[in-house]
């Protein structure tokens, strides 16, 4: 059976019968001759671990080896951060880099954390534009990550300021794209992280009214490209938190979108619209904005929706192909995830439901066909989800809002939470999600940035 549109609420399970998708983890090297720019990275001498959010490879994942699975606020260093911010940490070498708003302005913070000092200190701090603070209690004007290729990092903030600094915190570039494009029309506080491609760094801007990509060089700031991204979406419908993701279409790098009830892919080249997907509202209904970001692996990609309502797997070479909602391989309305973005690695996709009915449940499921593998019911916390969950060898590291992380082992049928582990008083709170470094764990936290083991 073919599927000829998403089906309309109250379907449990929907499959067709196509080839498995070539199961492998996503290429983590950027596809840089595909999309006619360089990548200088690889020569950098502070090369950058986890480049931006969810990492090298944009899934969610990692191979360092050896993290730790327990600790508690004793065993964990930390350093004060000033401001209010929610970004996840990107690491290169021996340096943490976020964002926060500090007295009125747009701040990027780099973090020395060296392993031999006694405690990550904070290296500098550059202020790059008026902070314009948050909307939701749970946001503020830093909400993305920023992008390094370990010799530049470049920070977005929701005033519309995009800008590169060196790692002495020097600034290369800066750019209000809202100055420049039009200004920001979304109800809530900006939350989509820009992508590294190549030597480019993509930003999408989907919200009511005009919406686009627009791609800069990372060492001049440079327009590249700008290319519009225009649906039918009604009103808040048409406004994306969701993070783009850089793919492989028939050897050829494209960047992959999800929001405003469609999903777009893009070349990396020129930012031509290759292909589009509708029919993720077939409804209409006016305040699906989207939240949590898309995961893929070879020609897949899994696509969270409906306000943690849905899950929809399709294969993106159709998509282009113009073969239309013959492009989905699957479907669930009974599981989702509204906030927390999965992972994805080996043919599984992690993830951890937020949603009302279901909170608290990890999830690992077939990307080939969908079907549940395990689910774990996580201990009951005082609040919900919003970090995404990170996978390391053979755990799944789960963070809640109240900052306890519950490490899931082993990831197959008799997965089961082996740790709780809190770092924090009643009064921490973190949307950041965990990243890997070198063997330890970062942790950012409204009030503090933790760094995790020895």
């Amino acid at each position: 059976m073919i599927a000829k549109r998403l089906p309309s609420k109250g379907t449990r399970m929907f499959k067709v019968s196509v080839p498995a998708v070539a199961a492998g983890l996503f290429l983590s090297t950027w596809i840089a001759a595909q999309s006619g720019v360089a990548d200088d990275s690889s020569q950098a001498g502070n090369s950058a671990s986890w480049p931006q959010w969810r990492g090298p490879s944009q899934q969610g994942v990692t191979d360092q080896p050896s993290l730790p699975t327990s600790w508690d606020e004793a065993a964990a260093k930390r350093v004060a951060i000033p401001g209010d911010g929610g970004s996840t940490p990107v690491i290169a070498g021996q340096t943490a880099y976020l964002t926060s708003g500090v007295d009125g302005k747009n701040t990027l913070i780099a973090i020395d954390i060296n392993p031999d000092l006694a405690e990550p200190t904070i290296r500098w701090q550059v202020p790059l534009g008026e902070d314009r603070g948050n909307k939701h209690r749970k946001g503020s004007g830093s909400n993305p990550s920023a992008i390094t290729d370990g010799k530049h990092v470049v920070a977005y903030f929701r005033s519309g300021d995009l800008a590169c600094v060196n790692t002495d915190g020097k600034l290369v570039w800066q750019v209000n794209i809202q100055e420049k494009f039009g200004e920001d029309s979304l109800w809530w506080d900006l939350g989509s992280s820009p992508v590294k491609v190549g030597s480019m760094v993509v930003v999408a801007v989907m919200q009511t009214g005009p919406s686009y990509l627009a791609a800069f060089d990372i060492a001049t700031g440079e327009l590249k490209w700008k290319t519009d991204r225009l649906t039918d979406a009604p009103k808040e419908a048409a406004q994306s938190y969701s993070t783009p993701l850089e793919v492989e279409i028939n050897g050829e790098s494209a960047i992959a979108t999800l929001g405003a009830d469609h999903l777009t892919i893009h070349r990396s080249a020129d930012g031509k619209e290759l292909g589009r997907l509708g029919g993720f509202n077939p409804g209409g209904e006016e305040f699906f904005r989207s939240i949590a970001s898309p995961v893929a692996e070879g020609n897949l990609i899994i696509c969270p929706y409906s306000r943690g309502a849905t899950l929809t797997a399709v294969d993106m070479q159709k998509v282009v192909a113009g073969e239309g909602q013959d492009a989905i391989l699957w479907f669930r309305d009974d599981i989702g995830s509204d906030v927390p973005t999965p992972a994805l690695r080996d043919g599984v996709v992690y993830m951890v439901s937020d949603v009302k009915h279901d909170k608290g449940t990890a999830y690992a499921l077939s990307a080939d066909t969908g079907e549940t593998q395990w689910t774990v019911d996580l201990p009951r916390t005082r609040r919900s989800y919003s970090s995404s969950p990170l996978v390391a060898g053979n755990r799944m590291y789960v963070t809640s809002e109240d900052a306890i992380t519950q490490v899931v082992e082993p990831l197959g049928a008799d997965a089961k939470v082996i740790r709780t582990n809190e770092v924090a008083d009643d009064e921490e709170y973190t949307v950041a999600s965990l990243v890997p470094i070198n063997g330890r764990l970062g942790l950012r936290t409204k009030n503090y940035f933790y760094l995790i083991g020895n």
